[in-house]
């Protein structure tokens, strides 16, 4: 049987992918996740990392994308806070459920953006 890749993994595709369709297009990844030690979580919170804020961004299209494995995975009360708030100032997003699902919504927000 085959493994799950992990949220990473698929995301590494994601960015690998798109960079790819899109070369003048920027995407970056919002580092918020990991395992990080309190004094580097408490420092980093005091810069400005959120909890909940989507996993990538494609400003030219106002895009947020919070990637998810194919199973399991639950958007978290943050993250559903954060992506309300990002849409009501403007901005689209949505959640993939591995890398296939990301690309296949990507396409369909780059026809939108054409």
């Amino acid at each position: 049987m085959d493994r799950m890749p992990l949220e990473h993994e698929e995301q590494r595709e994601v960015v690998r992918w798109f960079r790819q369709c899109w070369p003048n297009v920027r995407i970056m990844a919002i580092p918020n996740g990991g395992a990080r030690s309190k004094a580097t979580a408490g420092r980093l919170k005091a810069e400005g990392v959120s909890a909940g804020v989507p996993d990538l961004f494609i400003p030219a299209w106002g895009l947020w994308i919070e990637m998810k494995r194919i199973k399991g995975g639950s958007v978290s009360p943050e993250q559903k806070d954060w992506m309300s708030y990002l849409e009501l100032n403007g901005y689209k997003c949505f959640v993939a459920r591995g890398a296939e699902d990301a690309k296949r919504q990507i396409i369909i927000e780059s026809e939108n953006n054409e």
